[in-house]
């Protein structure tokens, strides 16, 4: 069925002798043995489900030795090797000169860091460069050097590796002593290339940027003609007056004008920016308005609807390109088990696949038993028929169920009144009623909170409070032990919601009997001594605490609180690709941030522009203690770029930064203004909205709410689209395959 020509022991080839040497097709000497060849093809279409499933290209080798490579590769061991890898090349930042390993960012309090000795983090590195070598070899090997040639992801994994070789070579030959590493700017590239949806995520902001420029441009013309309107506007004929005011703090130049009305697009600094103005005459706050209702409620929220739009249309090309993999990738499967069947038989009458030869090739794909049961069943249903193409590929949306586990049965009691008794501790009212108890643990919580707000904690009378905590605790573990009863113990562990109840029993139950033992039975006047690790006032924090995280039982009670805080979830689970594009935007500008700004903010008294706080003016960084937000190591980078994103006094940034280190400073925080605050938490908000619109449809609403078992698919981003999408055609699939670099199908 195949060409023999192709590569060695090429798809579907039953014209190969044992020896590997090409043979004229049909050749009854250079048959190999039917079992072998029945055997090749079965690990072939085992490789092919397995990049069905997981919506791999199919553009690889298939030859026996590349197929053990390949699965091998893909193996659990190898891809957990290769992302423990990235971790710890990422993670190096926070050991490296600057060293992170201080308790403390303030510059006034931080001692000195441990700085590594040249040649240990460098030795952690090259080991982790060396796996990527490894890992480029293999991918190179796999896809053959035309397809090599052809991906640009492959070729710049090729360069980035070699640049940050060099580059190692370098900082040994100069003793770690240089100030800039060019790889350490490089290393997020590794957690790119390794995410094919951070490669879709970055694909479709490479694709939504002439909108946004367009819309940037449009908000930079609005910014420039309010500017120099404002600068002609609030130039004072007197000296002090409100109009002299506003001009001398908010628009002495173009520069600080540009930047005041850059922060009030943000509203970080309104109404300070308009107050001096105000003051002296009602009409001039017309100008701010005006300002923030264009710049900030109509042109940042068309951006945000540009955004959302780019992102929508183009990950739903990207999930069609996905949708096409997977129905590529079992037409292949399908095609070679389609050609087993026609060789088992002397005048086969039609195409199709034997539900036996698909169910041993099914135990050969590394999947989960939940999902292999499912697979199993679906093939039974069809009967002994053989498997036409279509039911082939509907075979393939069992892998996106969410398999809903049968409760285990409930243990039997021969007495009526454990009956009964049993029927009365697993109603829904027995949950009711433990959540009006956790509501009033908490409300007593709360009430004793806001009696004792003004005591310190040595001088509180904790009696009350310890006794009613004891009381409570013994209930949830009568609850505990009667659900226990009642469900039996795998029926109690079966729902996940009981066993974080029951796991918070467990800790309040050893943390009270801890306190008893340690500090004895409440009593009035209870203020014993500190006693081992743990105050009587920590331990009572400790457990209040785990009592309101314990209050959360309630969320599986209430349906619509249950469908939102499932959704929420769902977001967790697809914030994976966001979150890696977040990690590595953080990750070049606080590296980029640590190259310019390292020692620039200076303590008060070390040669300092602010001696000390009482002479610094009013919210200025000095004023306001900032000094733990700087550049001076990769953690305390994080942290300063965290502060500026949520954009809440980010003009004290730009101010204090200018100040120490020039204005040049302002590109910087802009550029991560717009990377962050502009472009990455709109994605975010697509992500949001997309996952609310699937969520609250009409449909999804009723079914989530009515528990409707068709509802137990799982929320994967390409499941969000998979509505719209379009099934491929057969002439399409057939096509593909035709192209095949190391298969050519002969039909």
């Amino acid at each position: 069925m195949a060409d023999p020509r192709a590569e060695s022991e090429p798809l579907l080839s039953r014209a190969r002798g044992d020896g590997g040497r090409d043979c004229p097709a049909g050749s009854a000497s250079c048959r190999p043995g039917a079992a072998s060849w029945r055997d090749l093809c079965f690990d072939q279409a085992a490789v092919f489900i397995e990049d069905a499933i997981q919506y791999r290209s199919i553009n690889h080798r298939m030859d026996v030795r590349s197929m053990w490579l390949y699965r091998l590769y893909y193996s659990n061991t190898c891809q957990w090797i290769l992302s423990l890898t990235i971790f710890l090349i990422l993670f190096l930042a926070f050991i490296e000169s600057p060293s992170s390993l201080t308790s403390t960012a303030d510059i006034r309090y931080r001692s000195a860091p441990w700085d590594p000795p040249c040649g240990l983090t460098e030795g952690v590195e090259v080991l982790c460069l060396l796996v990527f070598v490894a890992d480029v070899s293999v991918k190179s090997y796999l896809v053959g050097w035309a397809q090599f040639r052809m991906n640009p992801w492959l070729l710049a994994y090729l360069a980035v590796l070699v640049v940050s070789l060099t580059d190692w070579i370098v900082s040994l030959s100069l003793l770690c002593q240089e100030r800039l590493r060019i790889r350490r700017l490089l290393r997020p590239f590794f957690l790119m290339q390794n995410s094919s949806m951070m490669k879709k995520t970055l694909k479709c902001i490479r694709s939504s940027l002439p909108e946004m420029a367009s819309v940037l441009l449009l908000l930079a013309l609005h910014l420039y003609i309010f500017t120099m309107s404002g600068m002609l506007l609030f130039t004072g004929e007197k000296q002090g007056d409100g109009q002299d005011r506003e001009r001398l703090i908010y628009f002495r130049n173009l520069p600080e004008a540009l930047t005041s009305l850059l922060v009030l697009l943000t509203t970080a600094n309104n109404p300070d920016v308009m107050i001096p103005a105000y003051s002296k005459n009602r009409a001039y706050a017309i100008f701010f308005i005006v300002f923030t209702l264009i710049g900030s409620l109509f042109l940042m929220n068309l951006l945000t609807a540009i955004i959302y739009n780019q992102f929508r249309g183009y990950l739903m090309k990207s999930f069609q390109t996905s949708l096409f993999r997977r129905r590529l990738g079992a037409r292949a499967a399908y095609e070679v088990l389609s050609s087993v069947t026609a060789e088992g038989e002397a005048h086969p009458r039609e195409v199709g696949v034997r539900p036996q030869d698909f169910l041993q090739v099914l135990q050969r794909v590394q999947l989960s038993g939940s999902h292999t049961q499912a697979v199993v069943e679906k093939v039974r249903s069809y009967g002994g028929d053989l498997l036409s193409a279509g039911e082939f590929q509907k075979l393939f949306n069992e892998f996106d169920k969410r398999v809903i586990k049968e409760p285990p049965p409930r243990p039997e009691y021969p007495s009526p009144f454990l009956r009964r008794a049993q029927i009365v501790c697993s109603h829904r009212y027995f949950d009711y009623l433990g959540n009006f108890i956790a509501l009033g643990n908490l409300v007593s919580i709360s009430v004793f909170l806001v009696i004792d707000a003004d005591v310190l904690p040595e001088d509180r009378d904790d009696f009350v409070l310890g006794i009613l905590n004891c009381v409570f605790i013994l209930y949830y573990l009568l609850e505990l032990l009667l659900k226990v009863f009642a469900l039996g113990l795998p029926g109690y562990l079966a729902h996940s919601s009981n066993v974080f109840d029951g796991l918070l029993t467990v800790v309040l139950l050893v943390l009270e009997i801890s306190t008893l033992a340690v500090y004895r039975f409440p009593h009035p006047g209870w203020k014993p001594e500190t006693l081992g690790l743990l105050s009587l006032w920590d331990m009572a924090r400790l457990v209040n605490t785990l009592i309101v995280v314990r209050f959360l039982r309630i969320i599986p009670s209430l349906k619509l609180m249950a469908v939102v805080a499932s959704t929420v979830l769902d977001l967790v689970r697809n914030m994976r690709a966001f979150g890696g594009i977040l990690v590595v935007v953080y990750y070049v500008f606080a590296i980029l941030g640590i190259s310019l700004f390292r020692g620039v903010i200076v303590a008060p008294g070390n040669g300092s522009l602010s001696t000390d706080n009482s002479s610094a003016p009013c919210g200025s960084f000095e004023q306001l203690e900032y000094w733990p937000n700087n550049f001076d190591d990769f953690a305390a980078a994080l942290i300063t770029l965290w502060n500026v994103m949520v954009v809440n006094n980010w003009q004290v940034f730009l101010e204090a930064y200018r100040r120490y280190s020039g204005p040049w400073s302002k590109i910087y925080f802009v550029l991560w203004w717009l990377v962050s605050s502009v472009i990455w938490v709109n994605l975010f908000l697509a992500l949001i909205l997309e996952n609310f619109l699937h969520k609250w449809d009409r449909r999804s609403h009723l079914q989530s709410l009515a528990g409707d078992p068709d509802s137990t698919y799982q929320m994967s981003a390409e499941l969000l689209f998979r509505e719209v999408l379009e099934e491929p055609t057969e002439d399409e699939l057939m096509e593909k395959l035709s192209h095949h670099p190391h298969l050519r199908l002969c039909r």
